[in-house]
C-alpha cells in the first residue's frame, strides 16, 4: 500500500504537500492548471494589491553565485479585481490567493472581489522585503497583523494563512499575533533582504538596490524558523525557502511543516520538479514505514 501524500492546513486538504510559492508563474489560470496536472498540490498566486501595480524598472532579478536569486520585482500585479475575473472559471485547481496591503480596508476590499471565485485559501503577505509600507513594515507591527488577520477571517470561510519573514520585530512575535487573531496557518519564510553590487559600474545591480534573496542560500535559515515556530505554536506551517529536492522537503516536514512551497527551483527544473519531489517524499515514507505526512511532521523536535 502506497503512503499517502495528503495533508491539511486548517480545513484545506491537499492531495499533495508541494505548493507553488507566490511570485513564481502565479498570474495565469492556464499555468495554474498546468502546474496542478504536473503534480502541484496547490498554487499560490502572485501577491495581489487593491489596485494594479507596475513594479520596479529592470533589472529586477539577479542570479546569485552558488545558487539562488536576488529579486526586487516590486510586487507587480494586475490588481485583485482584474485577477478575480481571470480565475472565475476555475473548477479544479486549489488556488491560494496571496494578498498584500497596508491597512485593514485594503484586505476587506480585495477579499470581496473573490466572492464568486473558487478560492481554497488566502495567504496574507506580511513580509515582502523590498516594497515600503506593505511588506515587512506591516509584519513588524504586531497590532496591525492582528487587525488584518481578524478582518480577513471575518470575511471568509476558507483558511487564512499568514506569511512571515525576518524584519526588525522578532518574527515569532508576528507569528504569535497572527495565531492570536485566528490564523489557520503560517507560511515561513519570505525572501530575505539582500543586495549585490557590480564591481565594474560600482553601483547596485538591482534598480531598487535592495531585493529579496531566495533559493538554496536561505534554506538553513528557513528550516530553523519552521523548527522554532513548530516548537512554540500549535499551528499548521508551510515551509518555504530554498527547497529544490525531495530531501529538502522532508527536512522541512521533520522540522514541523505539514506542506512546502517552492519557486526558485522552477527556473532550472521547470514543472517536473513537483512530480520528482512528490515521488521522493513518498518513496522515503515507504522506506521508513510512514503511512501519512502527519506521522513525520516535527519528528526532529524529539531527537
Amino acid at each position: 500500500m502506497k503512503a499517502s501524500l495528503s495533508t491539511s492546513i486548517g480545513t484545506l486538504t491537499l492531495e499533495r504537500p508541494t505548493i507553488l510559492a507566490s511570485g513564481i508563474l502565479g498570474i495565469s489560470l492556464n499555468i495554474f492548471e498546468r502546474l496542478y496536472r504536473a503534480g502541484a498540490g496547490a498554487v499560490v498566486t502572485k501577491s495581489l494589491s487593491k489596485e494594479p501595480w507596475d513594479g520596479y524598472a529592470n533589472p529586477t532579478i539577479f542570479s546569485v553565485k552558488g545558487g539562488g536569486w536576488l529579486n526586487a520585482v516590486g510586487l507587480s500585479n494586475p490588481g485583485a479585481p482584474n485577477f478575480a475575473k481571470m480565475i472565475t472559471s476555475n473548477k479544479d485547481v486549489p488556488i491560494i490567493v496571496s494578498l498584500v496591503g497596508s491597512v485593514e480596508d485594503d484586505f476587506d476590499f480585495m477579499v470581496r472581489q473573490f466572492e464568486n471565485c473558487k478560492v481554497s485559501a488566502y495567504e496574507l503577505n506580511l513580509s515582502c522585503p523590498h516594497v515600503a509600507k506593505v511588506g515587512l513594515e506591516v509584519g513588524d507591527d504586531v497590532e496591525l497583523v492582528k487587525k488584518i488577520v481578524k478582518k480577513v477571517k471575518s470575511l471568509t470561510d476558507v483558511p487564512v494563512i499568514a506569511k512571515v519573514g525576518l524584519g526588525t520585530t522578532n518574527y515569532l512575535d508576528t507569528v504569535g499575533a497572527a495565531c492570536e487573531a485566528g490564523a489557520d496557518g503560517i507560511t515561513a519564510i519570505n525572501t530575505i533582504r539582500a543586495m549585490a553590487i557590480d564591481v565594474e559600474t560600482r553601483k547596485p545591480i538591482l534598480s531598487n538596490k535592495i531585493g529579496g534573496l531566495s533559493g538554496t542560500p536561505i534554506k538553513p535559515i528557513a528550516v530553523r524558523c519552521v523548527y522554532e515556530i513548530s516548537s512554540k505554536f500549535d499551528v499548521p506551517i508551510i515551509g518555504c525557502g530554498g527547497i529544490s529536492t525531495w530531501q529538502d522537503a522532508v527536512e522541512f516536514i521533520l522540522a514541523g511543516a505539514c506542506a512546502v512551497q517552492f519557486g526558485s527551483v522552477l527556473g532550472e527544473h521547470w514543472t517536473e520538479v513537483f512530480a520528482e519531489i512528490n515521488s521522493g517524499i513518498q518513496n522515503y515514507m515507504e522506506q521508513k514505514g510512514y503511512s501519512s505526512i502527519g506521522e513525520m511532521v516535527g519528528l526532529a523536535k524529539g531527537s
